[in-house]
């Protein structure tokens, strides 16, 4: 599911750029894979999550996921299709005595970033999604991912790219994946919508854990699922590793990065990256949209 660039970024990086339009990504059942001497009756002091945590890091396994589950007192590594068993047990190894706090899930596909509220935008040699429009006083802008952003002068709301949006204003990635861009002068401030699609957004919070929540793509429209994890960490390879992100079942496709996670009129994040499509499922992951909101001044309406 990993779509190239056209055009190397100014001979910097080859890194892989997918495309992505909407909120969401949705996740299949992970297969868990028992630690083979995990007692469900233990229980792990803070310090030790927190070590076992950190040992993932260090293990430095492209294609993990991580998050602390508060329910179960373990810490929950997801693995996706490329990670192999040789890899889970240098995970095990790098924990050490707290191996037993860490319980393996595995996810259908790879996890790769996703570059397309859900329509399609285009910079000079790739296509990403609108997440959301936002202002600060009367200067109005639009939030993506990061990893989109990242490289990109100007962007377009055609594939012709002859109708100018405007130009990125501020990038951060890896460690975050957002990114802003502020609209051109010439574009009509009446064209500039607070909505995802027909859904008007007045405010952005962070769901909680079991929260039911969207995506709009323009790849594969609007499709729905629930948080499964608060504050992971995903590694994506290539020195690519993003922290804080909301974890869901929430199905998306090259196309679909940037674009908006929302519930109701609440906006929560921007499409990351993840693995699967909205045909097998997968799991996906989403830049909070409040960090984004509060790193840049701005606010959504």
């Amino acid at each position: 599911m990993r779509i190239k660039r056209t055009t190397p970024r100014s001979g910097i990086t080859r890194r892989t750029r997918l495309i992505a339009v909407s909120t969401g990504l949705v996740a299949a059942a992970a297969i868990a894979i028992p630690n083979a001497n995990a007692s469900d009756a233990t229980t792990f002091s803070a310090n030790e999550l927190k070590s076992a945590n950190s040992s993932v890091l260090k293990a430095d396994v492209p294609g993990t996921a991580w998050a602390v589950d508060s329910k179960t007192n373990r810490v929950v590594v997801t693995v996706d299709s490329t990670v192999s068993k040789a890899e889970i047990a240098k995970i095990k190894r790098q924990a050490g005595a707290n191996a037993d706090a860490l319980t393996i899930k595995r996810t259908p596909g790879k996890f790769n970033k996703l570059i397309s509220g859900g329509d399609a935008i285009y910079a000079s040699s790739w296509r990403c999604s609108l997440g959301f429009n936002v202002r600060s006083g009367s200067t109005y802008y639009f939030l993506t991912a990061g990893h989109c952003t990242d490289g990109a002068g100007n962007w377009w709301s055609n594939s012709g790219r002859t109708s100018l949006l405007g130009a990125t204003a501020g990038s951060s990635f890896p460690t975050n994946d957002y990114g802003i861009v502020r609209y051109s002068s010439t574009y009509p401030v009446s064209s500039i919508s607070g909505t995802v699609g027909s859904q008007d957004i007045t405010s952005a919070a962070t769901p909680s854990v079991g929260t039911t929540v969207y995506r709009r793509g323009s790849t594969t429209g609007t499709h729905s699922g629930r948080v499964t994890a608060l504050n992971a960490t995903v590694n994506y390879g290539g020195g690519d590793v993003v922290y804080g992100m909301i974890q869901t079942t929430v199905c998306a496709e090259p196309g679909d990065s940037g674009g908006p996670l929302y519930g109701g009129t609440v906006a929560y994040g921007l499409t990351s990256g993840g693995s699967g499509n909205c045909s097998s499922g997968g799991t996906t992951f989403f830049q909070p949209v409040t960090e984004a909101l509060s790193a840049y001044g701005v606010s959504v309406f």
